[in-house]
């Protein structure tokens, strides 16, 4: 008998550590839609690698043990830390999504009060006196590059006007090709978007062309380019050879 209350005194704490009541997980998913296939990849923020803006973020509480208590009220608090005294977002839903169209690296706080079933508070997260934890990630600054020239003949290889690789954080954008006579042969308004080397259902004569672009990047940079672009359709790649990046 003595040997089995032992054994009770040993199990009884565990128990009662295992029963912790109200528990939150807070955590920040980057929501990225794939430009080839329109699909959306969501994974986890990683603070050690800026993303480009504009950038959706998705913040989670992962609320737990709730069962025999009331409703929580949840508070997010999300600010630039440029100036941490500034909360640039304050949410008071369980799960909440926010768009950022700004460079600068971001934090994201959880305050969650919970209360027992009578209405009165069980217990705040954090507690007094405790860290918060805190979730944070950082948009880097813009980046946006064309080339000078583009060979649209099916090969699958420098056919399409668009940004160089490594753009990045451009929030507006707007972009035309005009021929020497003025015509304007073709725009478009997404940075992810391309001119194919057509017009009107046909494919331009090759020569030199003129491209004005006009974007604004999450930190506030202003890009204008009004530069030439030969179309050189009978160009086909031979090794390591980039034309269309210099």
């Amino acid at each position: 008998m003595t040997r089995f209350i032992s054994i009770l005194l040993l199990i009884f704490p565990v128990c009662v550590l295992a029963q912790t009541g109200p528990m939150v997980s807070p955590q920040g998913f980057f929501i990225i839609t794939n430009i080839e296939d329109g699909t959306i990849d969501t994974t986890e923020v990683d603070p050690a690698k800026p993303q480009s803006a504009p950038l959706t973020v998705m913040f989670k509480a992962n609320p737990s043990g709730l069962e025999g208590y009331g409703t929580p009220r949840y508070e997010w608090k999300i600010w630039n830390n440029e100036s941490p005294s500034d909360i640039l977002i304050y949410r008071s839903e369980e799960d909440t999504e926010h768009t950022f169209t700004e460079s600068g690296v971001y934090t994201a706080q959880l305050y969650v009060t919970f209360y027992n079933a009578d209405g009165s508070v069980y217990y705040e997260f954090p507690e007094e006196g405790e860290d918060p934890q805190s979730i944070s990630f950082s948009i880097s600054t813009s980046i946006l590059d064309f080339p000078n020239a583009i060979s649209p003949n099916g090969d699958g290889w420098n056919d399409k006007l668009k940004p160089k690789d490594g753009y990045q954080s451009i929030v507006e954008f707007h972009a035309a090709v005009f021929n020497r006579w003025g015509t304007k042969l073709y725009s478009w308004d997404n940075v992810d978007g391309s001119w194919d080397g057509m017009y009107k259902g046909k494919p331009v004569k090759d020569g030199v062309y003129f491209l004005v672009v006009s974007a604004k990047g999450a930190d506030g940079k202003s890009f204008g380019f009004k530069k030439t672009v030969s179309v050189i359709s009978g160009y086909k790649q031979e090794g390591n050879t980039d034309t269309g990046n210099e």
